[in-house]
């Protein structure tokens, strides 16, 4: 089933929507918990450096396991993997939300996203492989993303009003969810064809040390620790030499000769980074030191994601016209102004100070999200397209756990000079996705010259 008209019948649109599904579901998760952290601190008793692991645990588990997720997506079936990873994120979710001890609240949020990593790919490439490259392409991802940034949204005011009840409800409420997709796949999504050619064969050792390193590394920039730190890198650069070496790599480091692909995923990293820090530093500010209860800061961040959740549908218009670049420059520039805004670290008057921020921040989402997806799965070939969506996924997790460990670092103690330190950190990584952004628009790339979207 592929289309590249701009006219799609019900059963595309079902299954369009089916998968916008799971990317809504991801959404819906990372914010309803981003808002509950200080009352599971409260509640289980955690430092803010145990805290930071409910988080890190998901984006490692899902980072870590992305490029597995999208080789298998590519060999098995990309239904069959949607359906039995979506299984295990439905049961991971429920245990979360009973178990009491934290050790046990962070192996569900990291199978959780180990999950997430199969299904986050294998939805991303059911949609690249059925549209075909272009504005059909685009306006099919726009979609994707705008139902992403709608589960944020709507996360952030569940996981306002359940916190209030019990921190626990917003590990459950993702469970039927779930379930209601499960359900729909088999009516919507037609199966698939496992890869069926000679050697199909997954790189495990590369997802393990991928893993293990992104691990140790996190941990090291946590405890600030350098022994740590020179093993992870030594983990690192063993995954490098198994990549190099295996005949039937995790990544083929080939598809990194791509300009716009490379710098799609470094944008990526430092997108989701500063954002991830930034989020975690805003919301313990604000029900820590203002005393805000989890709605009021659910309801503080809300502006952004709807701003994300109406522009994103119209992106894919948007960079049928004027291509990538120049979009995820406008991006850079939007995110960075908003940090710098908050660098004081004030959010009273509500209206003067963070309202402007969150405003600034949904700009940056809506022009640089979809923009990034798109740029690096350009000109890449239909098999391999879940190792590009893998592969720019894993960029974006993992850029989110390695700036949260450094913004966590700084901000332990928990006073206002650690918060404007560590929202220091996170503009500086902004400013470094400028400089990237701009490489983009002084190399331009003939992939990039999409024709105008009739739609």
């Amino acid at each position: 089933m592929t289309s590249s008209s701009p006219k799609w019948d019900a059963k595309l649109w079902g299954a369009l929507i089916l998968l916008c599904g799971i990317v809504f579901l991801d959404g819906l998760d990372v914010s309803m918990v981003g808002v509950a952290l200080p009352s599971i601190q409260a509640d289980l008793g955690l430092t803010t450096s145990e805290l930071q692991w409910v988080v890190s645990a998901y984006v490692l588990g899902l980072g870590g396991l992305l490029l597995l997720g999208g080789r298998a997506a590519d060999l098995l079936g990309r239904r069959r993997v949607l359906i039995g990873a979506l299984a295990v994120f439905t049961v991971a979710s429920l245990v979360g939300g009973l178990v009491d001890d934290p050790a046990l609240l962070i192996a569900a949020r990291f199978i959780k996203g180990a999950a997430a990593a199969f299904t986050v790919p294998a939805a991303l490439s059911l949609i690249t492989t059925t549209f075909t490259e272009g504005p059909a392409r685009n306006k099919a991802l726009a979609i994707f993303n705008a139902f992403g940034a709608s589960g944020f949204s709507f996360g952030l005011v569940f996981g306002g009003l359940l916190t209030s009840a019990d921190w626990r409800l917003t590990f459950v409420l993702p469970v039927p969810v779930a379930a209601i997709l499960l359900a729909l796949i088999p009516r919507y999504l037609t199966k698939d064809r496992p890869y069926l050619g000679p050697k199909r064969r997954y790189d495990l050792p590369g997802a393990v040390l991928l893993t293990a390193g992104m691990l140790v590394l996190v941990h090291a920039l946590v405890e600030e620790r350098a022994v740590e730190g020179v093993i992870a890198i030594a983990l690192l650069a063993a995954f490098v030499i198994i990549e190099r070496r295996s005949s039937h790599p995790l990544v083929r480091l080939g598809i990194l000769r791509s300009g716009p692909l490379v710098r799609a995923n470094l944008g990526a990293m430092a997108l989701f980074g500063a954002y991830v820090g930034f989020q975690f530093i805003a919301t313990l500010y604000l029900q820590t030191t203002l005393g805000w209860s989890a709605l009021e800061t659910a309801l503080a961040f809300l502006p952004g994601g709807l701003l994300v959740a109406s522009g994103a549908p119209r992106m894919g218009t948007v960079i049928s016209r004027y291509g990538t670049t120049k979009p995820i420059l406008a991006s850079t520039v939007a995110f960075a102004a908003g940090y710098a805004l908050f660098l004081p670290v004030d959010a009273t008057p509500y209206f003067v100070t963070f309202l402007p921020v969150m405003l600034l921040v949904g700009l940056g989402f809506t022009l640089g999200y979809a923009a990034l997806n798109v740029q690096a799965t350009s000109g890449v070939a239909d098999h391999e397209q879940g190792l590009a969506a893998g592969l720019v996924q894993t960029s974006f997790q993992m850029g989110g756990a390695i700036v949260l460990a450094a913004v966590t670092s700084v901000v332990s103690a928990g006073t206002t000079g650690d918060y404007r330190a560590a929202v220091g950190v996170v503009l500086g990584v902004a400013v470094v996705s400028i400089a990237l952004a701009l490489v983009g628009v002084a190399r331009p790339q003939t992939e990039e010259a999409y024709a105008l979207d009739p739609a």
